[in-house]
């Protein structure tokens, strides 16, 4: 859900404007497109286009020159902007939109309701409306509407439309194909927001993000005196040290009242539904997903550090509400919409030895868009184009996850073993630590007061070290071990406090003599790194319900379960499997104060030390599940 420009310290606007110029309207130069290319090849029009009630949406449409034959409509509907606004004022055409605009499509951005050139009110992720009158709109219905005025109104369209957008055009995206106009024939929600207390953005089981949310809620919420020419304004921080930054805030509540001050209302609005309420359920996209009559190819990062679980879930529930539609999935290496601009050939130290977003735009977003919308029968569907990490290459799947895929189970072990061989100790064999709240686990080793977009792999040696860390890793690896799909988190714990988060790490550990980058100019080491594959936190009083929290009885032993999101990665002949176990992930997640209150109301006297237990034992066995994919492959793309 982002833009760039707008201000510096806040990553989370970087993607959308770099990713496509098509709703951010900023001059990201392309290396042989400019806005003067983009003038000479296209007309821009600009419209307002009404809804059935009367609520009128800016359109800005660029229409190729050449009208030798009838073009589709490719339609983005943005919170971000449509800028530069004007008839005469071009974009520089970068990443996706450059390599369609080369293809010739006519290509449609829309202000949606409430937000810059767009007259109504805007709502944070609207909830879809299932049962409406002839006047009640949501964004499927907008979506419709506007699909519906374009095939009408634009000249030298050949009455296809094609729907997609990263993030938060992601989401606009999922929300219209439900219920498809007839002229949708391909839809590409890219970061789609499935579902804002899950596992999208703002929570994770509950657990709220606080680093990478709090600056841009507050951009978001800002009105300058001239939206549509005016650049606004982020928060100022005064440091580049987010862990100081928010440890020196205290409570949760300390962000509105003490630093926001209300002038971000949206903020304002989370903080005060801390549960799986109405509010969130409304707002949970997946059981929408019906009635889709267009093509889908859903796309996600495997580091996408906001929108992992959106794409994912996307695709599960598409697949399942809407038999008989093609339906595919998309997974690369890239973080927050990377896929969309640059390269990809490298996130923070880590080389994909391929021009991987490069590779996606041209050899499957094009091809995809030109089959559905221009008919070239150059294409084959693939259902699952998955790149695999850690062997660096792109594979094709029938099903995702693959169907021949094995569960197996790793469990944590006694002297920081991690084994497929379930333990054999009797019961009360367990490992403990103190996790204090005025001193938590980092999440990152880099300081920033958003989020480095390179953390969902970055070393983690830098808190294996730690006392409230605990640390399981296998031998070394005698053949390549690859895994896909979801894993899944049993822990068997007891604490001494009545509430505790609890973070389960996937790593991956290079050998000791695995060579350096080259160049390398920040003088990095790679033996022994060690490499985050996945993470995922729990907040425990959620393990029964996330409508009604429960407090922990001291003492008393009690499992908790809960998904990581999905990996493809191979974990290489010579690496170990490592599983790190911690209570904290600071400031990315919110601090548990380890006592049963409402978080969003916590007092400083509420933060309380506890000593966290995770058992290992025959019959309480804290383990992972995850699914081995048998080798040789036999599914690589070509």
């Amino acid at each position: 859900m982002q833009i760039h420009g707008l201000f510096k310290g806040c990553r989370r606007l970087l993607i959308f404007g770099l990713v496509s110029a098509l709703a951010g309207g900023l001059a990201v130069r392309a290396d042989d497109l400019s806005a003067a290319w983009l003038a000479e090849h296209y007309t821009k029009f600009e419209y307002r286009i009404p809804m059935r009630d009367g609520v009128r949406l800016f359109t800005r449409v660029y229409v190729p020159k050449e009208d030798s034959q009838a073009w589709p409509i490719l339609l983005t509907r943005t919170p971000y902007a449509c800028k530069p606004y004007g008839p005469d004022n071009y974009t520089d055409p970068a990443g996706s939109f450059a390599t369609l605009a080369r293809d010739r499509f006519i290509l449609v951005t829309q202000d949606v309701r409430g937000r810059f050139g767009s007259q109504g009110e805007f709502i944070h992720v609207r909830p879809y409306r299932p049962d409406k009158g002839p006047r009640d709109t949501d964004e499927s219905t907008d979506a419709w509407d506007t699909i519906d005025w374009l095939v009408k109104h634009v000249p030298g369209n050949n009455g296809c439309v094609g729907l997609f957008g990263i993030s938060y055009p992601g989401f606009y995206t999922a929300m219209g194909m439900i219920d498809s106009h007839p002229a949708l024939k391909a839809a590409s929600p890219q970061a789609p927001i499935a579902d804002w207390f899950m596992g999208d953005d703002l929570h994770h089981h509950g657990a709220f993000f606080l680093a990478q949310n709090f600056a841009f809620f507050y951009w978001f919420a800002q009105r300058p005196e001239d939206p549509l020419h005016e650049e606004i304004k982020g928060f100022h921080f005064g440091t580049p040290d987010g862990y100081d930054f928010f440890l020196r805030m205290g409570p949760l509540g300390n962000s509105d009242t003490l630093l926001l001050k209300g002038r971000a209302p949206a903020w304002t609005e989370f903080l005060e539904h801390p549960t799986y309420d109405a509010y969130w359920q409304a707002r949970n996209l997946r059981p929408h997903l019906k009635n889709i009559r267009c093509a889908v190819m859903t796309v996600g990062g495997w580091y996408d550090a906001e929108d992992l679980f959106g794409p994912l879930e996307t695709y599960r529930w598409t697949e399942r509400q809407n038999p008989g539609i093609t339906n595919l999935l998309v997974m690369g290496p890239w973080a927050h919409g990377e896929w969309g601009r640059g390269t990809g050939e490298r996130l923070g130290p880590i080389h994909f030895r391929a021009k991987t977003a490069e590779f996606y735009r041209e050899k499957i977003e094009l091809p995809f868009f030109r089959h559905f919308l221009k008919g070239d029968t150059n294409f084959t569907p693939v259902e699952a184009h998955i790149f695999e990490t850690g062997t660096c290459r792109w594979r094709r799947f029938d099903t995702w996850p693959p169907a021949d895929a094995v569960p197996r189970t790793l469990y944590l072990r006694a002297g920081g073993a991690l084994a497929f061989t379930p333990p054999g100790e009797t019961d009360g064999a367990f490992d403990e630590f103190v996790s204090d709240p005025a001193k938590p686990v980092p999440y990152s080793n880099t300081p920033s007061t958003d989020y480095p977009r390179h953390y969902p792999l970055e070393d983690q040696r830098f808190v294996a070290t730690r006392p409230d860390v605990l640390v399981y890793e296998t031998d070394p690896l005698a053949e390549d071990l690859t895994l896909v799909g979801p894993l899944r988190a049993t822990l068997w714990v007891a604490t001494t406090g009545t509430d505790a988060d609890w973070i389960v790490k996937l790593v991956d550990v290079y050998p000791g003599n695995y060579p350096d980058p080259e160049p390398n100019p920040a003088g990095l080491r790679l033996g022994g790194y060690q490499q985050l594959v996945r993470g995922e936190v729990f907040r425990g009083k959620f393990r029964n319900s996330f409508e009604q929290p429960e407090p922990f009885t001291p003492g008393q032993v009690t499992k908790v379960e809960f998904t990581l999101q999905d990996i493809c990665h191979t974990f290489r002949a010579g690496h170990r499997v490592m599983v790190q176990v911690q209570s904290s992930w600071f400031p990315l997640v919110d601090r548990n104060p380890q006592t049963f209150v409402n978080i969003p109301t916590a007092r400083p006297e509420d933060f309380q030390k506890a000593t966290h237990r995770v058992y290992r034992s025959a019959t309480q066995a804290s383990a992972l599940a995850v699914n081995v994919l048998p080798g040789p492959a036999a599914h690589d793309a070509p």
